[in-house]
């Protein structure tokens, strides 16, 4: 039951955040609903979909756990060490610096190391829907914007060397926040000592 309804949940999240790649559609749908409602809609979709990908997996971990192979112990370091880059690069694409004017995108190359990093870790097959399907909704999405000719948002201006200082060392803290208190204690599996 828990993994038919995460599967549900990564359906309509996904469906929305794709539809934003479609920007004729999009454009049509703010002009019919305006773009108040359209965001509220959207978001609305949005945070349904995630709130079933959380109930669905917590569900699924707690009563329905299916493996499918048994990643070596190796695999759950490299995966600790992919997160501190992936947390890095989300950060930047807030705090615009070089990183960000490097990779352009880098809150999907940090959603896409975070994935990877999980799949590594996680030999479950509700693991690997869930990551496999954030991994290739990033891939498409970062292909998709090469094909697009708006912006998408409002521009953010881009700053030197300080912002990406900044980024790390914001970063690095949300990085020792989630391996130290958020993974254990909300996800209820502790990544540091295992």
């Amino acid at each position: 039951m828990g993994l038919l309804v995460m599967i549900l949940g990564l359906m309509l999240f996904f469906a929305s955040h794709i539809f934003t790649t479609r920007r004729k559609a999009r454009a049509q749908a703010i002009a019919r609903l305006g773009e108040g409602t359209y965001k509220l809609l959207y978001s609305a979709v949005s945070l349904a979909g995630l709130a079933l990908i959380i109930w669905g997996y917590a569900h699924y971990r707690s009563s329905g756990w299916i493996d499918v192979w048994y990643p070596p112990k190796a695999m759950k370091h490299i995966a600790l060490a992919l997160m501190l880059p992936a947390v890095i690069l989300v950060v930047a694409s807030y705090m615009r610096g070089r990183i960000y004017a490097t990779l352009k995108h880098p809150m999907l190359a940090g959603i896409k190391l975070w994935a990877a990093a999980h799949l590594l870790a996680n030999g479950d097959l509700g693991s690997i829907i869930l990551f496999g399907s954030f991994l290739a909704w990033a891939v498409y999405d970062r292909i998709s914007l090469k094909a697009r000719t708006d912006a998408g948002a409002p521009p953010i201006p881009v700053g030197g060397p300080t912002n990406d200082l900044i980024a790390v060392a914001v970063g690095v803290v949300a990085y020792l926040a989630l391996a130290f208190a958020f993974h254990p204690v909300v996800i209820g599996v502790p990544v540091i000592g295992v």
